[in-house]
């Protein structure tokens, strides 16, 4: 996502009747919900020659999601852009004096720009009351399930083992020498499964969300487009920005909405959980697990 904000009952519209357009619909529709910007500012043929499909196709798709026409469907996106945006003048002279520092400053920069810029239009895409209504049913349920493979595998470890300072039953899947359908072989609608994968989308995560949703349990998905399967699937869904110069997409905007989903499942749950986190730490600390301050 790109960070404009754009009258959310359109893109929730394209997400809602995905399964019902056409292939070449749906490529459309995948340009529109990654692309919201262009839409305010291009016209049919524009667009169309960009999404690579013909211009009938958007003029259709807008139509099946209940406007007269593209111009019509058009006016939101418009108006987002006429309502202006924010600017950060000191970060863009920060990052030219970076660029401006050594044999990689330009490369440091950019991954700078681009961590920035994920977290920016991620947490302007993400309503804080979806994030608690997630967390609560994250606390309500009785086994939570996280699911990453690759590198989001350390990203749902790190999720969980935090998670087990103060709660019990939260599991990061696949277990070591087991598959996550296996994992989830007895979940059923009283579990959590929070399922997170970029593209290129890894099929062990599809298929162990679909098992999920045919089992009944409360999907949390995180993932880099409304248009993803996880997205689409999931009972509460968190579109995670990734972009980044380099060749692997960024975890920076994945950790970001992990932390603040735990913090927020800490916030709605009971007083005992806050005592049992400095219960926890408290035995550490006798423990020797951790290292004493200097005085």
């Amino acid at each position: 996502m790109n960070g404009t904000n754009v009258s959310s009952h359109v893109l929730d519209r394209l997400s809602e009747e995905w399964d019902a357009l056409t292939p070449e619909a749906q490529k459309a529709a995948r340009y529109v919900l990654e692309n919201p910007a262009d839409v305010g500012v291009s016209t049919v043929r524009e667009i169309a020659e960009a999404a690579n499909v013909k211009p009938n196709t958007f003029v259709r798709m807008a139509r099946q999601v209940g406007f007269e026409g593209y111009e019509d469907f058009r006016a939101p996106f418009r108006e987002a852009i006429r309502s202006g945006a924010v600017s950060f003048p000191d970060r863009a002279r920060w990052l030219q004096d970076i660029r401006k520092s050594g044999d990689l400053g330009g490369l440091y920069a950019d991954m700078a720009e681009g961590a920035l810029r994920n977290l920016e239009d991620t947490l302007a895409a993400i309503d804080a009351d979806a994030l608690k209504t997630a967390a609560e049913a994250i606390w309500a349920g009785r086994n939570v399930f996280t699911l990453g493979v690759g590198v989001n595998n350390a990203n749902a470890r790190n999720f969980t083992y935090l998670a087990s300072t103060g709660m019990t039953d939260f599991h990061a899947i696949p277990r070591p020498g087991s598959t996550a359908v296996d994992d989830l072989a007895w979940a059923d609608g009283r579990d959590v499964l929070i399922a997170m994968t970029l593209r290129p989308y890894r099929t062990e995560v599809i298929e162990a969300v679909r098992i999920a949703q045919d089992q009944g349990l409360v999907i949390v998905g995180i993932s880099d487009s409304p248009a993803s399967p996880v997205i689409r699937a999931a009972t509460h869904g968190f579109v995670v920005a990734a972009d980044t110069p380099q060749f692997f997409p960024s975890s920076v905007a994945t950790i970001a909405i992990l932390e603040m989903l735990l913090s927020m499942v800490v916030a709605v749950s009971s007083d005992e959980i806050v005592e049992r986190v400095e219960t926890f730490h408290r035995r550490r600390h006798q423990l020797g697990i951790y290292g004493e301050e200097p005085t």
